[in-house]
C-alpha cells in the first residue's frame, strides 16, 4: 500500500493533471494530504523565519522522526536539524536577510527563531555540531534592526552583534573567526571575552586550553571561506532555477517510486510528475530548480549510474 507521505513527489502536478492520470485513485487522494511541505512563499504563520536559498546536494533536514531532502524554497522551523553529505553545501536565508552557510558533512540545529517586527529584532540560536559554518549579511540587504543571534560551535558559543562570522566544529578543535563586526565568545566555564577586531580567529582544541586570539592570514581565510561556499559546476539547485534533470521516465507508479525513494534517501529532493502522451501514462522522476544548463548537466553526470538512475536527461 502506498502511503500519502511518499506522494510529496506528485505535488509538482496540479490536481487536474493528477486526476487525468487514471492509473490509480491514490494519486488524487495524495494531492490533498501530501502537498504539505511549506515553502518560502507560504506558511501557516506567513513568511518563514528561515528558508533554503540554495543546496548543493546531498543534504537533508531532520524534523522529528522524518529525514527530508532539502530543496530550494523549503521553509525551516524551530528544532530543524539540517545536515550535509560529502561535497555538499547549503545556503539558508533568514527572515531579516542574513545568510547562513553550512559546509560538507555538517550538522546544524536551528531554534528560537523569531522576527519581532514591532521591535525590529531578529533572534535565533544555532548549534553547529559538525562541519564549517558561516553567518553573514549582505550589503544589498538593508536591515536597520537589531540581531540577537547566538551560535554554538561544539563547545564554543558566540553571541553575534556583528555581520560576518565563520566557524567550524572539527573532530579535534573548535574554530571561531570574526571577519567583521563584534562577537562575545565563551567556552564552558571560561570567562567570556569580546572579539571586536576584524579578521581575528580563536581556536579551542578539544580537552586543552584555548589558543590566544590571533590575526587570520589571508590564505587561511580564503581556504576556510571556500568550505562554506556553493561550488560552481557541482550541480547546485537555487531558488528560482528553471532547469531540470529528468532522472527516469517510467511506465508505472511502482517503478517511479522505487527510484524516487532511492534518490531521496540519498539526499536529493526528487519529484515525480505524472503525465499522459499518445494515450500512454508515464511518470518522470526529476530534480528541479537548477540555475543553468551547465549546472543541470553537472548534476546529471554526477548521478548517472547511481541509485537506479541510468540515463538522466537535462531539460527546461
Amino acid at each position: 500500500m502506498i502511503t500519502s507521505g511518499r506522494f510529496n513527489a506528485f505535488c509538482v502536478a496540479s490536481l487536474t493533471a493528477i486526476t487525468a492520470v487514471t492509473a490509480s485513485a491514490t494519486l488524487v487522494l495524495a494531492a490533498g494530504g501530501a502537498c504539505a511541505q511549506p515553502s518560502a512563499r507560504s506558511t501557516a504563520r506567513g513568511a518563514p523565519e528561515a528558508f533554503v536559498e540554495a543546496v548543493q546536494m546531498p543534504a537533508w533536514v531532520e524534523r522529528g522522526a522524518d529525514k527530508i531532502p532539502l530543496a530550494p524554497g523549503m521553509a525551516l522551523r524551530d528544532r530543524d536539524r539540517v545536515r550535509t553529505g560529502d561535497n555538499a553545501r547549503i545556503l539558508l536565508r533568514m527572515a531579516e536577510g542574513s545568510a547562513v552557510k553550512l559546509g560538507e558533512k555538517g550538522s546544524l540545529l536551528l531554534d528560537s527563531m523569531r522576527m519581532q517586527r514591532k521591535e525590529n529584532v531578529f533572534a535565533a540560536t544555532m548549534k553547529v555540531f559538525e562541519g564549517a559554518f558561516r553567518f553573514t549579511t549582505s550589503v544589498l540587504v538593508k536591515y536597520r534592526g537589531r540581531r540577537e543571534v547566538e551560535v554554538t560551535i561544539s563547545a564554543v558559543t558566540a553571541g553575534i552583534r556583528g555581520t560576518d562570522l565563520w566557524g567550524k566544529a572539527a573532530p579535534d578543535r573548535d574554530i571561531v573567526c570574526l571577519i567583521e563586526g563584534i562577537i562575545e565568545v565563551r567556552r564552558g566555564d571560561d570567562a567570556p571575552f569580546t572579539m571586536d577586531q576584524p579578521l581575528m580567529f580563536y581556536i579551542a582544541p578539544k580537552n586543552k586550553p584555548p589558543l590566544p586570539v590571533a590575526p587570520v592570514p589571508k590564505e587561511q581565510l580564503e581556504q576556510w571561506s571556500a568550505e562554506t561556499e556553493i561550488q560552481a559546476g557541482r550541480g547546485a539547485a537555487r531558488r528560482g532555477g528553471k532547469w531540470k534533470v529528468v532522472l527516469a521516465s517510467v511506465d508505472t507508479q511502482a517503478e517511479a517510486l522505487k527510484i524516487y525513494d532511492a534518490v531521496r534517501a540519498g539526499g536529493y529532493a526528487a519529484e515525480i510528475r505524472p503525465h499522459e502522451a499518445a494515450g500512454k501514462h508515464t511518470y518522470d522522476v526529476r530534480l528541479s530548480q537548477l540555475p543553468s544548463k551547465a549546472e543541470a548537466q553537472a548534476l546529471a553526470d554526477a548521478l548517472r549510474g547511481k541509485m537506479g538512475v541510468a540515463e538522466p536527461k537535462v531539460t527546461m
